[in-house]
């Protein structure tokens, strides 16, 4: 049986450093979505912040993501803005989330993400670049400590070349490798950005030599989990 459930929720700011708003040209437009933003476009004037108080630390925040070496600053089309209908649960899922809380006396762990706009945060985990003055960029440790108790852990969700990606990189990190043989990737319940295909394959390919599981959810069978699931020695 399912002992927890956590949903992570993905939600911004109109006005966000990964979003068209925050950033213009020398004729004051927009970048489209999907472009990417180098140390070296800022630096030639090429993009800026269209708040001249945000450019010190745009450029700051672009260095800071090239150290880390995961992403290069993508501007996305502006998507789960804090109340609208992407920032949700879908109507099904809700239902069956409340329908899982009734029979079980249990509550589902909702986690918000995202909603600093200084800062990308693909991870559940923590931001890309974490704010010191906000926790909420930062590692939940409580939340960390649940998860490390976990006989298994089943992932579904979007996108799987980036904010799914980018949990499960981070989650060996916070318990270690071992952790990987816990982690089951519901394969048919995840899906790339269109367009970054080869990204997800990549990914897929390491986890899986690492020691992280993918299984179509019609072929799960939750008891075997637990056994197949323990850390090798």
């Amino acid at each position: 049986m399912l002992d927890a459930i956590h949903v992570t929720l993905d939600t911004h700011q109109q006005l966000d450093i990964a979003h068209p708003s925050w950033w213009c040209n020398t004729s004051c437009e927009a970048p489209p979505p999907f472009t990417q933003i180098s140390i070296t476009d800022i630096e030639n004037g090429i993009w800026q912040a269209r708040n001249p108080q945000q450019q010190d630390h745009s450029l700051a925040y672009v260095k800071a993501l090239a150290q880390s070496g995961r992403y290069q600053l993508m501007v996305w089309p502006e998507h789960c803005l804090q109340g609208s209908w992407g920032q949700q649960v879908h109507n099904g899922l809700a239902k069956s989330l409340a329908e899982w809380e009734n029979s079980h006396g249990l509550k589902v762990n909702y986690i918000h993400k995202g909603y600093n706009p200084n800062t990308e945060h693909y991870s559940a985990i923590q931001a890309e670049v974490p704010d010191p003055a906000d926790p909420a960029s930062q590692v939940d440790k409580t939340w960390i400590a649940m998860l490390a108790r976990a006989d298994a852990l089943l992932i579904a969700g979007q996108a799987l070349s980036h904010c799914v990606a980018s949990t499960i990189e981070d989650l060996p990190t916070q318990l270690g490798e071992p952790y990987l043989q816990k982690m089951w990737l519901l394969s048919d319940c995840s899906s790339p950005v269109p367009g970054f295909e080869t990204i997800a394959e990549t990914f897929m390919s390491k986890m899986g030599a690492r020691g992280m599981h993918s299984v179509h959810s019609s072929a799960l069978d939750l008891s075997q989990l637990t056994a197949t699931s323990q850390p090798k020695e």
